[in-house]
């Protein structure tokens, strides 16, 4: 029989599971008011490398790019760069199997010339510039998303009448999906893409097939980002497997390669939802199957592209505390970083739930508004989250699922500089990505 005292105990392991829900797998706290990740003290990072600064857990990241392998066996996985992309990262996701998926020369050239594969690689890209074109070709990257009708003459021309290259071609399901509107992409409302329902999307396949040295491989669609459900998706497959039957139908074209995009939703908060990663492996190829069938077509081989689900949960930023004010019914705690090095809250409204680390607090919590630095009044990092009501300057806060699109967003505000990158794996942290210092930002200024 359970003792109360046992039942206790079990409840307050339940709740402190469930506040760590959020946190990297290697998460401890090895004493009150600490935390460890990866075997290392968030507060001993915080001493070594100076604030803010964001810390990634490696074996976290390894982890989730083993998690999608598994749930997807027979998908190519392409880690979305833009989530976050340093050269270590490339090399976790090389040695883990992942293919790449990157957006500009600068991530292309980051990658290949840490080693990652090119023909493993795909440009993306609602408006590329001749210099991203120009790479790819010279790099050799495995395929290139066409966007736009005007890139077709333009990638055809550069690769030249004796050249060959591999390309997909971005539709617009005409399906809304996604955690904020500002980052859904699967309606004709927005600037990616081409669409099915007015038909561009089919006149641009039948430019590309003029054009012999593009080989159209496949459909690319990618429906928006923090999407939590699976029927976006399966909604998705079903009218971009009517336009491939269509095609079939006008062109006699089999196309390989259907490419899903990516956008799977992560938890920020405890208590939030998450997207189903197994459920979505089942569903979509049971979909893709059933869909092709019905329309007499060979299943296509499916590629995905997740990004924030991969390196998201392994990243948490650190910042100390500079000033508490109290202001009529509000308290304010300001810290050393802000919108500079996470526009995310100010940009899609992302809550996101800091704690106290580095010292022990038995004071009752406090409703509080974290903000950041910046002269703007939208640099707020965290409004009305809990902190202990004694939280003081000097104080060092942790905030979780920082490892996306804080540092490939980061800007260079008020030239405060962007934060350093350390990883953590087995007791040992290391420096990934320097901090920016103010010579950095003087050596660009060459004018006067």
């Amino acid at each position: 029989m359970t003792t109360v005292h046992e039942a206790t105990a079990t409840a307050i392991a339940t709740a402190a599971s469930a506040k760590l829900s959020v946190w990297p797998t290697s998460t401890t706290e090895p004493r009150h008011g600490d935390l460890a990740v990866g075997g290392v003290s968030l507060a001993e990072v915080a001493d070594r490398f100076g604030t803010p600064v964001y810390v990634l857990d490696e074996a976290e990241v390894r982890d989730r790019c083993r998690t999608y392998r598994d749930a997807f066996p027979d998908t190519e996985i392409l880690y979305a760069a833009k989530a976050f992309l340093c050269r270590a990262m490339a090399h976790w996701v090389d040695e883990e199997g992942l293919g790449l998926d990157v957006c500009s020369a600068g991530e292309l050239e980051l990658a290949v010339t840490t080693g990652f594969p090119p023909e493993r690689i795909t440009l993306h890209g609602n408006a590329k510039s001749p210099r991203d074109l120009e790479t790819a070709l010279r790099l050799g990257v495995g395929r290139i998303v066409i966007d736009s009708p005007s890139e077709i003459a333009r990638l055809a021309a550069a690769v030249g009448p004796h050249g060959h290259q591999k390309v997909m071609v971005r539709v617009v399901p005409g399906i809304s999906a996604g955690g904020h509107e500002k980052i859904r992409t699967g309606t004709d409302d927005q600037k990616f893409g081409l669409s099915i329902a007015d038909g561009y999307a089919q006149h641009a396949i039948a430019r590309i097939l003029d054009q012999p040295q593009l080989e159209l491989t496949g459909l690319h669609c990618h429906l928006g980002s923090q999407i939590t459900s699976v029927k976006p998706y399966l909604a998705a497959v079903r009218r971009i497997v009517g336009l491939m039957a269509r095609l079939h139908e006008q062109h006699g074209l089999l196309l390989p390669e259907l490419d899903l995009g990516g956008g799977h939703g992560i938890a920020y908060r405890p208590g939030e939802p998450a997207l189903d990663l197994t459920a979505l492996a089942r569903k979509v190829r049971a979909e893709l199957a059933d869909a092709c069938a019905t329309s007499g077509l060979p299943v296509p081989h499916l590629i995905i592209e997740p990004g924030r689900a991969i390196v998201g949960p392994a990243g948490v930023a650190l910042y100390h505390v500079l000033s508490v004010k109290h202001t009529g019914s509000y308290t304010y705690v300001a810290v050393d970083g802000g919108m500079s090095d996470n526009p995310r809250p100010a940009l899609y409204g992302v809550r996101y739930v800091p704690r106290l680390i580095g010292r022990h607090s038995s004071a009752a919590p406090a409703l509080v508004t974290v903000v950041g630095r910046h002269c703007e009044a939208g640099d707020i990092l965290a409004a009305d989250v809990e902190l202990p009501a004694d939280v003081r300057p000097g104080d060092l806060l942790a905030v979780p699922v920082a490892g996306a699109y804080h540092l490939s967003m980061a800007s260079g505000y008020n030239l405060v500089g962007r934060p350093p990158v350390a990883a953590v794996r087995d007791g040992i942290a290391r420096l990934l990505v320097r901090r920016e210092s103010l010579e950095d930002i003087r050596s660009r200024d060459v004018g006067l």
